[in-house]
């Protein structure tokens, strides 16, 4: 069942962001908002859609709700690695391999059904599929996350990571010897035309921004240390692939073969800081390198066979 909504806006609106209106008529938070228009639930009579965009007196919004949904998931005993929790926020250490929310066709083994396990109290602004979720890594990423643990934490992160305030580092092992130091990608990154599982460079993509910065270098390899100022889907990968530097065991951007045995991208979300969403001091967390990329390591220092 879907419930519709008609708003007229008037005089008092006239002017005003597109989400702003929104979530002050549905009474709910701008990331519902966001999700509702990625989702094509908003029309307007008037032009795009579009969260930034400002509404003018006598247009009017209408919004399609959708019934909410009953979890199809539980809570599972999976072993998760909680760095830091307090009653606003946790920071998990996601293991590769472990998809961060349930999708079509999966609807346990995930990150969620582990915090729902784990931790008693998440924010609910993700729906029932996410709670909690902030931001996201790919499946086979490894490192940091942090968690929201009530919706005011939520809309303190959420807004943190839109202004780019919050910091992450990377760690990536990628194929090919660097010919510089460090240096940066500025590339549109949009949907594979072809593949729809893949991003890709393309010219019309939304602008992506990454730097990187050698911290080893071996003769077929280099070990880099990676900061994105966007945050597009698969960004990292899609452009140390663009420069011909694809992450190692990255088979869908890259080749899957490697001398170290590995089956998935040697990607690690190594630190993140951002502020408390209380109190605004500035919290700081770090994690050491999954076991498969220290190894991988040693292998090129000649630390080990």
């Amino acid at each position: 069942m879907m419930e519709h909504k008609k708003f007229d806006v008037n005089e008092q609106f006239d002017g005003i962001r597109l989400d702003q209106f929104l979530a002050a008529v549905l009474d709910c938070s701008r990331n519902r908002v966001q999700k509702l228009i990625d989702d094509g639930m908003i029309s307007i009579s008037n032009g795009k859609i579009c969260a930034k965009r400002k509404v003018r007196r006598g247009e009017m919004v209408e919004v399609s709700l959708p019934e909410t949904a009953a979890p199809v998931f539980e809570a599972e005993d999976i072993p998760l690695e909680l760095v830091y929790q307090d009653e606003y926020f946790a920071v998990v250490n996601k293991p590769r391999g472990l998809a961060v929310h349930p999708g079509a066709g999966r609807a346990s083994g995930t990150l969620v059904n582990a915090l729902m396990h784990h931790l008693t109290d998440l924010s609910g602004i993700g729906g029932v599929e996410r709670p909690g979720i902030v931001h996201r890594l790919d499946l086979d990423t490894s490192g940091l996350m942090v968690i929201a643990k009530n919706d005011a934490a939520h809309e303190s992160l959420c807004e943190q990571f839109a202004s780019r305030l919050v910091e992450k580092q990377y760690l990536a092992l990628v194929h090919g010897r660097m010919k510089n130091r460090k240096g940066e990608i500025i590339a549109p990154i949009g949907r594979h035309r072809v593949n729809r599982k893949k991003m890709a460079v393309i010219e019309g993509g939304r602008y992506a921004h990454t730097l990187w910065q050698v911290e080893e270098a071996f003769e077929d390899f280099s070990f880099l240390k990676v900061n994105i100022m966007t945050g597009r889907t698969h960004q990292i990968r899609v452009h140390l692939a663009y420069i011909r530097h694809s992450v190692v065991g990255d088979a869908l951007y890259g080749r899957k073969e490697n001398p170290f045995g590995v089956d998935s991208q040697l990607l690690h979300a190594a630190s993140i800081s951002f502020a408390h969403p209380a109190d605004g001091r500035k919290m700081e967390f770090s994690v050491p390198l999954p076991q498969d990329m220290a190894e991988a390591l040693k292998f090129l220092r000649g630390e080990i066979n």
